[in-house]
């Protein structure tokens, strides 16, 4: 269990790394376009890229710290065995069976894309566009791991309880 959460530690390290390099590219591009009415198509298309690593490797770490979409207002009245039963229903029922649905549908459309050696329609695009979609099953697979763990972790809570 403690390697699941550590590697998604060291992800959402990468992660912030990725996040702070789109900063640097975006500051980068808009002074490049608005100063000097220079633009470049790979380098807009590199931004894409990296907001989709950003999004897509944040998701486990957001699962692991809690901080996923839902109604608090209700959950938070709920008592801590209800919010762990709610928890468990949502693993079992919504995040794993999604997470691996995902997965599933995926792995075709990265395989496609790896074949066809797809890059970017756009004259001046970058090339290899399968490596960025290739995270898209990646990150859902840390979604499944970062979601069993969370469900062990709290099925030994509510046993506790």
């Amino acid at each position: 269990m403690k390697f699941i959460d550590t590697l998604t530690k060291y992800i959402s390290y990468f992660t912030a790394f990725i996040m702070a390099s789109l900063v640097v590219l975006v500051v980068y591009d808009a002074t490049l376009r608005y100063l000097f009415s220079e633009g470049s198509t790979a380098l807009q298309e590199l931004q894409w890229h990296f907001f989709d690593v950003v999004i897509l490797l944040s998701i486990a770490y957001t699962l692991k710290h809690n901080a996923h979409v839902r109604v608090d207002i209700f959950y938070d009245k709920f008592s801590r065995k209800t919010q762990l039963m709610v928890n468990l229903l949502a693993y079992v029922l919504f995040i794993l069976p999604f997470a691996f649905l995902i997965i599933y549908i995926s792995l075709g459309f990265v395989e496609m894309s790896f074949v066809q050696n797809e890059a970017s329609s756009d004259p001046g695009g970058l090339p290899y566009r399968w490596i960025v979609k290739s995270l898209i099953p990646i990150a859902f697979g840390l979604v499944v791991l970062q979601a069993l763990k969370e469900l062990v972790t709290d099925i030994q809570e509510w046993r506790s309880l």
